[in-house]
């Protein structure tokens, strides 16, 4: 069975290829059971959550990843989340490879960001800020800029320090970069917004959109998380990557149906239905468009296969 470390898992999932590869997964027909949930903190610590994400396509590859998202590492200098991913052969069973499931889904994650951009973001977005330092930062960064003439980049965190590493493990790209304060000037000024925390308590306040801005929300992954606000969400028009999960697992839009902020219908598509054309991708230039992710296996399994290619 091959083993591909992180670097491997790097070399073989590029930018742009990673994300076109997306587009036609999310065109083509998956199975996708929901993934299970488990809180394995302790009674103090309810947050430390492991998941399983299974996925398959007939005749071709069955996936799984494991995932452990621990939000109290960054106190202890470690990623919040890890993650191993096996591919097996789906018609003798065989497992094929085991892969660094974190490096996978950094970039897989930014690469469905990016793929909903492509979609919904104004064709001529430059300014894009980044609000969050850490792991997932650089690649949900470079993976915007794949589809979009990003020409400025911003990065906002809590902990200045960090989002100023962030920013100097980034110079030399084709875009400026540079590490910001102020919040609300920075939300103001960006074409694109895209928000990669563990939030609980709102970050991004509608009141401070402007027209034409597409909001990327990819951190909250359970009902207690929130990266923006109702007045956000209401007024934006929203796509997710896929209702299954997001109707269940984000904060964000969990808190607005509950409020009345939102309605069920208010959710214009989901990330199969932009690639395939059927439903209504953005109307016009001044339109406001939300994407919210929580993850899907079908990103997982596509990416892995990716990385096996011509093995």
């Amino acid at each position: 069975m091959l083993h591909l470390d992180a670097n491997a898992v790097a070399a073989r999932l590029e930018r742009l290829p990673l994300i076109d590869t997306l587009e036609r997964a999310f065109r083509g027909e998956c199975q996708v059971p929901s993934r299970q949930h488990y809180s394995v903190g302790d009674v103090d610590n309810r947050t430390d959550t492991l998941l399983i994400m299974p996925a398959w396509r007939s005749g071709a590859s069955i996936g799984v990843k494991v995932v452990t998202a621990f939000p109290s590492n960054s106190s202890r200098g470690l990623p919040a989340v890890h993650a191993t991913y096996t591919l097996f052969d789906a018609i003798t069973g065989v497992p094929r490879a085991l892969l660094d499931g974190t490096e996978l889904t950094r970039r897989r994650t930014g690469a469905a960001s990016a793929l909903a951009a492509r979609y919904l973001a104004t064709p001529g977005s430059s300014r894009l800020l980044m609000i969050g330092t850490g792991s997932l930062a650089p690649h949900v960064i470079e993976s915007h800029a794949a589809v979009r003439p990003i020409r400025s980049v911003r990065i906002w965190g809590r902990r200045p320090e960090r989002a100023r590493a962030v920013a100097e493990s980034l110079a030399g790209k084709s875009y400026d970069i540079d590490a910001i304060e102020d919040l609300e000037a920075a939300v103001r000024w960006a074409d694109i917004i895209s928000c990669a925390t563990l939030a609980t308590i709102p970050l991004v306040q509608g009141a401070w959109l402007r027209t034409g801005q597409h909001l990327d929300l990819i951190g909250s992954y359970t009902p207690q998380m929130r990266e923006a606000d109702d007045a956000a969400l209401a007024r934006a028009t929203i796509y997710v990557d896929t209702r299954a999960g997001a109707l269940v697992e984000s904060g964000e839009l969990l808190h607005a149906l509950a409020t009345g902020a939102l309605k069920g219908e208010d959710i214009r598509g989901e990330l199969s239905d932009l690639v395939r054309g059927s439903t209504i991708k953005r109307k016009t230039t001044q339109e406001i468009t939300l994407f919210k992710s929580v993850g899907s296996a079908i990103e997982d399994l596509a990416a892995a296969e990716l990385a096996l290619g011509g093995v």
